[in-house]
């Protein structure tokens, strides 16, 4: 099992959040992510943006792979998404990964002047722009006259450094993004699902990947789940979701994380990806260290 962390943008600010990647580098986590919003979920309109962040990520960092998750593929062109993650890829001397996602929240298609579309339109369009970059971030020179993606000659260069820069592709819909992913991403990825849910996606990825005529276990399973040590500070962490989150977060005492990731790990999951919450603060870096410390050595 590999553990990563993934820290939000609102509510933040830079400095605060280039001092908590050195500390989750120091404690030996091999990914850090960051979000794509337009605006808080709690509410607010105080949120980094992410291509920004993504490149901050790569270079305040040495060893982590530094990864958004995930990507609306809504937000921006293909070819724009393709040369950005090239230059992150750059700046990180090979370590950028690139997960991309439907999007989901109505009020940031609005922002910008559209209406969220059909789950159906959504799909189409993740998977139009995901065969659209993995062969831009290949190198090939693109021409794609879709429904939603459509480019002429397009070509991402410089390409990145990885020769093979690895694709992630989220979402929880077991019709779809599931077999999208097993077809060609090198990484799927749910959030804030419980073991129980983990286990039966993970399942249907792996008939997924069977289908596609692909090795079993080739897309690497990733989950995120919460983390916050002490149940009592779940509410004002999670903020008013919290209940409907609280099956997918790791909390209580260590031995109740430690038992509660062993279900992770019995799900199938190849990689937990410990989603946190602002205050950005040193108690949250406390636990963050208590995690790398107490928690994962159990799993490897």
């Amino acid at each position: 099992m590999r553990f990563g962390v993934h820290t939000p943008l609102q509510d933040t600010s830079v400095p605060g959040l280039r001092a908590l990647w050195a500390r989750i580098e120091a404690a030996g986590y091999d990914w850090i992510s960051v979000w794509d919003h337009l605006g808080s979920l709690a509410g607010s309109t105080d949120t980094l943006e992410a291509v920004a962040m993504h490149a901050a990520l790569a270079c305040s960092t040495e060893r982590v792979r530094c990864a958004c998750l995930v990507y609306s593929v809504g937000y921006r062109s293909p070819l724009v998404l393709a040369d950005a993650i090239a230059t992150i890829d750059h700046l990180s001397d090979g370590r950028a990964v690139l997960r991309l996602g439907a999007g989901y929240l109505a009020r940031e298609f609005e922002a910008m002047g559209g209406t969220l579309p059909p789950p159906g339109a959504r799909s189409a369009q993740l998977a139009e722009t995901a065969h659209a970059v993995r062969a831009l971030l290949d190198g090939e020179e693109v021409t794609v006259h879709g429904r939603h993606v459509r480019l002429d000659r397009a070509r991402c260069a410089p390409v990145p450094v990885q020769a093979h820069l690895p694709l992630f592709i989220g979402g929880g819909v077991e019709r779809f993004p599931i077999p999208l992913d097993a077809a060609v991403a090198d990484g799927w990825n749910v959030p804030m699902a419980t073991a129980d849910d983990a286990r039966r996606k993970i399942a249907i990825l792996r008939e997924s990947e069977f289908a596609a005529g692909r090795p079993i276990g080739s897309v690497e399973a990733s989950l995120s789940v919460g983390l916050c040590f002490d149940e009592a500070q779940i509410p004002q962490r999670f903020g008013e979701r919290w209940p409907a989150l609280r099956p997918a977060i790791c909390a209580g005492s260590t031995q109740q994380v430690i038992d509660t990731v062993a279900r992770y790990v019995d799900s199938g999951a190849d990689r937990l990806v410990l989603s946190v919450r602002a205050p950005l603060d040193e108690a949250l870096a406390d636990e963050l260290d208590r995690f790398a410390a107490d928690v994962a050595p159990v799993f490897r």
